[in-house]
């Protein structure tokens, strides 16, 4: 039986101390007795005891595990290691796999990607703004919806985080930005919990170290001037323009 889901899939939608913890217990061995039955995934993971574990085969986040945190319908380590085994089938995973980056950060690589690496990049934003979405359902998805932006959030972190420094992956990023600003504006995205404001924020602060790198990344923000944000998120690149 093949899982719903991959390891993006599980990385990006979990919150980074539990990944961690889980890539730890499935790297030393603590999955044991895995098997696939009905709709999903039972094992008995190795933690402070013995802890039996069911994990859906279409959603690595719904199961059931026997320790504090399953009992009381919280993900934890135990599922999302069962849910890691079910993809990697006990397979070593490679250090890329294992990274789980809470922030955007600038690479430090002065570059330029190629016409078909552009292209990739590109589809791997559009499909990460997919997660970013508008609300308007009911209560009681509220929490699978903020779930959603945080997961959009982190896959565009890992992108951007990856991005060689130039004028081209400037204009990129501020691109994705003004799309962002769309559908916090006009798109019924609600960001009351300011995921999305705050990664735009921290994405600013990587434009910022590009600048200090490539001091020609300063051009690509001239068009932001005069615009009207949603928050003003544009105002350091701005005034980058304005000292330059």
């Amino acid at each position: 039986m093949k899982p719903h889901y991959d390891l993006d899939k599980i990385k990006f939608a979990t919150d980074r101390p539990t990944f961690e913890k889980a890539v730890g217990l499935y790297e030393s061995g603590k999955v044991t007795q895995f098997k696939e039955e009905l709709n999903g995934f039972f094992a008995t993971v190795l933690g402070t005891e013995p802890y039996k574990v069911y994990v859906d085969f279409k959603h690595h986040d719904q199961g059931d595990c026997e320790c504090y945190l399953g009992q009381n319908d919280t993900l934890c380590k135990h599922m999302v290691a069962v849910a890691i085994y079910a993809v990697m089938k006990g397979k070593q995973l490679k250090e890329a796999d294992k990274l789980s980056a809470t922030s955007p950060a600038c690479s430090g690589r002065l570059g330029e990607l190629s016409a078909k690496e552009l292209t990739e990049v590109k589809e791997v934003i559009s499909s990460a703004m997919r997660y970013i979405k508008s609300y308007n359902g009911p209560s009681r998805i509220w929490f699978a919806y903020q779930a959603s932006l945080s997961e959009g959030c982190s896959r565009l972190t890992a992108v951007i985080s990856k991005l060689p420094v130039s004028g081209q992956t400037s204009r990129l990023i501020v691109d994705l930005l003004l799309r962002l600003d769309k559908k916090l504006c006009t798109g019924g995205v609600d960001d009351s919990d300011g995921t999305v404001g705050g990664f735009m924020e921290e994405t600013v602060q990587v434009l910022e170290q590009f600048a200090l790198l490539d001091h020609d990344c300063i051009k690509i923000f001239v068009k932001l001037a005069g615009l009207q944000t949603c928050f003003g998120w544009e105002e350091p690149l701005v005034r980058l323009v304005d000292e330059s």
